[in-house]
């Protein structure tokens, strides 16, 4: 049975003690450029760092990379490959592109125009933890690494692809922190 991702989140009642201020499932987030991927936004903090105390701000998500010393917290639902139908057509492309800009402002912006590999390369550190089926990790070396649940990646940066090659869904858990590209 597909998980269905829910969001709890603390905070501080009036008296000071500890409380449930949310507690409540999140809608997916697609767009036809997605390909049949389901994006959940579950919480983020602001970019320079988080805070924490009955004082801290509500949940950032977008845009949707965080910049230096922000943090993302979302999963990311991958189709499996039999169940994409191919790239959009080339006339449509301004328009796919605009509702990704919109829904998910940032996400396209790591992709090459015209790429249709999913190669992409951020400017996080990104903890990714399989949650349920299995992906593929693929790096531009050709490298790839088979993930199941309880699997964990650390992206550091690199150039990177997803590919779901098996016949059920996947389910991966990121924390993407904003990051300093170095030299």
């Amino acid at each position: 049975m597909p998980i269905d991702p829910r969001v709890v989140v603390t905070g501080y009642g009036p008296d000071g003690k500890a409380v449930v201020v949310r507690d409540t499932l999140v809608p997916p987030i697609t767009a036809r450029a997605l390909l049949g991927q389901e994006m959940y936004l579950m919480w983020g903090t602001p970019d320079g760092g988080a805070t924490v105390g009955p004082k801290a701000p509500g949940p950032i998500t977008l845009p949707f990379f965080a910049g230096i010393g922000g943090t993302r917290l979302l999963l990311v639902r991958f189709p499996p490959a039999s169940a994409l139908t191919g790239p959009p057509s080339p006339n449509d492309q301004a328009e796919i592109d605009a509702e990704v800009q919109e829904r998910l402002p940032g996400l396209i912006d790591v992709f090459d125009p015209g790429d249709t590999s999913g190669m992409h390369t951020t400017d996080t550190l990104d903890y990714g933890i399989c949650v349920e089926g299995e992906l593929w990790l693929e790096l531009d070396s050709g490298a790839e690494v088979r993930l199941t649940p309880g699997a964990c990646v650390v992206q550091q940066g690199t150039p990177h692809a997803w590919h779901n090659r098996s016949e059920i869904p996947a389910l991966m858990a990121f924390v993407g922190v904003g990051a300093r590209r170095s030299a």
